[in-house]
């Protein structure tokens, strides 16, 4: 199965927005669009472009919880601030989730769900990606 596979974002898990913000906009990068609530999993986002250059740049997605209770919540009080997953655009999400399932890769999401900004995602589970989160996001 031939995809095209890209960065997409980056998420890092911070307590509030405005703290996690400070690096990313000392460092020249701006917000873009508004911050979105995610009600299924009780997050706010927020994400600063890497590139204005290029139409659709990977991004830094900051990561803030609703509460202690939520999987952000959760992964705070375990690990605290940090990356928290790393995001693949794919060009055909349905399939690439089917290839995974085929080739014995465990999914968290076996069917797709909605993302910030009406995005469509699905998270591989870490213990088959080498303990990191991957979120797979439908291009």
């Amino acid at each position: 199965m031939k995809q095209r596979i890209e960065i997409d974002h980056i998420g890092i898990a911070t307590n509030t927005l405005e703290e996690g913000s400070k690096f990313w906009t000392i460092l020249g990068l701006q917000s873009q669009g508004q911050d979105d609530f995610v009600e299924d999993q009780g997050v706010t986002t927020r994400f600063f472009p890497l590139s204005s250059s290029d139409s659709n740049p990977p991004t830094i997605e900051l990561l803030e919880p609703s509460g202690a209770d939520t999987p952000i919540g959760k992964f705070l009080v375990k690990r605290g601030e940090g990356i928290q997953q790393l995001c693949l655009s794919v060009d055909n999400l349905e399939q690439m989730i089917a290839h995974l399932i085929t080739n014995g890769i465990r999914m968290i999401d076996e069917t797709p769900r909605k993302g910030a900004h009406d995005s469509i995602i699905a998270f591989v589970h870490p213990k088959s990606t080498g303990g990191v989160l991957v979120e797979l996001k439908q291009r």
